[in-house]
This record gives C-alpha cells, sequence and structure tokens, in this order.
C-alpha cells in the first residue's frame, strides 16, 4: 500500500484497519492488550510522519512495526519481576485494618452477648484464645459432650441471622445492600 497524499489524517485513515488487524492478531503472543499494541505503532509512525514522512510502503511498514513492538513487549515482560510483599498493600497491616477488625470484633462480641440461653457461655468458651476442646466446653457448661455439637450449631445459626440483619453481607460483585 503506497500512500499518495502525506497528511497525518490521511496515513491514519488510510492505515487504521491495517494497524487494527495486525495488533489484534500480534496481541495474544505478547504481554500487551491489542489496543495497547496499537497504541504505541501509531505513536511510532506518527513520529516517522514527523521526521521521515510517510513509509513507501506502508503495509510492510505497519506489519513490521507492529511485530516490533510485540517483540518488545515481549521482552520487558521477561524481564519484569513481581515484588515480593508490599506492606503498603495489606490492609491488614495499616492503622485502618486495624480499626476495622476492632469494630468486627466488637461487633460480634456485642451479638454474642445477645444471644439466648446458654449461648453466650459457648460462643465465649468457643471463641476463647486458650482453645479448649469439646470435653473441656462440655464440662465448663455442665452439658454432655454429645449435646455440644447441635448446641454449637444452633448457636453459630442465631448469631449468623443476628450479625446479617446488622451488618449486611456484600451482594455479587462487593457491593453492600
Amino acid at each position: 500500500m503506497t500512500l499518495v497524499e502525506d497528511t497525518p489524517a490521511h496515513v491514519v485513515t488510510a492505515l487504521r484497519r491495517l494497524v487494527s488487524a495486525e495488533a489484534t492478531a500480534e496481541a495474544p503472543g505478547t504481554a500487551m492488550e491489542a489496543g495497547d499494541l496499537e497504541q504505541a505503532v501509531w505513536v511510532r509512525l506518527l513520529e516517522r510522519l514527523d521526521g521521515d514522512g510517510p513509509p513507501p510502503d506502508a503495509a510492510r511498514w505497519v506489519k513490521s512495526a507492529v511485530r516490533a513492538e510485540a517483540r518488545r513487549a515481549r521482552r520487558t515482560a521477561a524481564r519484569e519481576l513481581p515484588y515480593g510483599h508490599d506492606p503498603s498493600a495489606d490492609p491488614a497491616g495499616s492503622p485502618e485494618g486495624a480499626a476495622l477488625r476492632a469494630e468486627r470484633c466488637r461487633t460480634l462480641w456485642a451479638a454474642v452477648a445477645r444471644t439466648p440461653g446458654n449461648c453466650p457461655r459457648l460462643l465465649t468458651a468457643m471463641l476463647s484464645p486458650n482453645d479448649p476442646t469439646y470435653r473441656e466446653i462440655a464440662g465448663e457448661l455442665g452439658i454432655s459432650q454429645g449435646s455440644l455439637g447441635p448446641m454449637r450449631s444452633r448457636c453459630l445459626g442465631c448469631l449468623r441471622r443476628m450479625l446479617a440483619a446488622e451488618v449486611g453481607a456484600p451482594e455479587h460483585g462487593g457491593k453492600e445492600r
């Protein structure tokens, strides 16, 4: 494809579909999106138009430019290494994360205190940092070890319903209700 008129607008119009098709074809083998590859070729072409004018064989130039940009992207991606642990990216280590954890704990313990019957004692024992066994919890509550599982299930169900009503679980896509 030879360009007779050498204005940048004419060159862009004449090559738009070719650049898009070549970039779309080369992109899967690179670490770039097709649009980014296409943009890099357009920058390269506009730089050439400022200096040397339009290429004599525009189709060949576009193909070689797209492949050159794709090679550059592959080389760059091969040399890039992920960062190690970035403490600023860890919300748990931030003051905001600590405040959110503390608020969740307060909400949990307030809900545990409002559960009916023996549930507050059972849930407090199960959430203990000492990590007691079922036998120790049953002995502390004065109930049989066999009834501990069903009671635990009922108490956790009650607690789950209470917290769902207060906090509101995130919907699909992370939106709050």
